[in-house]
């Protein structure tokens, strides 16, 4: 009698590393109805150019879907792992709806800041100008039909101590952060294996998302050429430039290398965005602040500073 698995789980790694790890985390949650695919893309390659990687894991995929046509895939990617895996859904929208569910561990879908500091042109550098890229938009577009969940390590009050909390965040998923985890731990914690079990028992659909103000802000800022999500520990050091009702309000920060710095401000003074863009693109970042300024007119307290 033929093997027919129930689910087909994708457990890919990221970044300098390769699939032990993963791999692990993967054998904790299955069984032995789970099929379990996780491709070596070996260590030396991650640092190369992310196109051969997604290449081989999308061959990968497209021969298990004509092996077990019927059967229902769980992915999940750790770091870059995720990354890889966004790109092969961009690219494959026929393969949305045999998902069960996506889950992202430690992905920086918003741009990595330190492949943003080794390649600040984007010219190429190693694998840096793929991990500094922001796939938002493509991502959104899968989230909003593949139910995903996002999880982050908060070891630093801000970041995993290698990806940035907020470049994790996607609008339409479930978010879980956990405290006084790395990133290397993120790739098989055990933490991980309650979290993503329950994840997978809600039977997951698509998350519904209610947008406010501030998220308004963030998301308009994100779409500015060059923005990448930064760790808000400048936050103190930020004065205001634009302040709106409700005690709302985007500050901006120059370090002392003259990269410019933004931060969306609650009304408690807590920092729920920050981001910053290199310098070919501080004309763009001030011409989106004036853009925001104008859209939002009415909302404006102070104007501009």
């Amino acid at each position: 009698m033929n093997y027919r698995p129930d689910f087909i789980l994708f457990a890919q790694h990221g970044w300098a590393d390769t699939n032990e790890e993963i791999r692990k985390l993967a054998t904790k949650l299955a069984n032995d109805k789970t099929l379990i695919i996780s491709p070596n893309l070996g260590w030396l390659k991650t640092w190369l150019s992310m196109e051969p990687l997604i290449e081989k894991v999308t061959e990968q995929a497209e021969e298990i879907s004509q092996k077990y046509p019927q059967t229902p895939w769980r992915i999940m990617g750790h770091s870059m792992g995720g990354l890889i895996w966004l790109e092969i859904l961009h690219q494959n929208p026929q393969w949305w709806g045999k998902i069960h569910s996506l889950v992202l561990i430690g992905s920086p879908v918003g741009g990595a800041d330190l492949a943003r500091i080794i390649d600040p042109l984007s010219i190429g550098v190693g694998v840096a100008a793929d991990l500094g890229k922001n796939r938002r938009l493509q991502a959104d577009r899968i989230t909003k039909i593949v139910p995903t969940l996002v999880i982050a390590g908060n070891s630093d009050n801000g970041s995993d101590g290698t990806i940035p909390i907020s470049s994790t965040k996607l609008t339409y998923s479930y978010f879980v952060c956990l405290p006084n985890i790395s990133h290397s731990q993120l790739k098989n914690h055990p933490t991980l294996v309650d979290v993503i079990e329950k994840f997978w028992e809600t039977s997951p659909t698509p998350a519904l998302f209610e947008k406010d103000f501030p998220t308004v802000l963030i998301e308009r800022l994100q779409l500015i050429p060059g923005m990448t999500d930064a760790h808000s520990r400048d936050f103190e050091k930020a004065k205001a430039y634009l302040n709106f009702e409700r005690g709302i309000s985007i500050k901006l920060w120059k370090n002392p290398l003259n990269v410019l710095h933004v931060f969306v401000s609650s009304e408690q003074e807590q920092c729920l965005y920050a981001g910053f863009v290199g310098w070919i693109h501080s004309d763009g970042l001030y011409q989106g602040l004036e853009a925001i300024h104008q859209d939002y007119y009415e909302l404006v307290i102070h104007g501009l500073d």
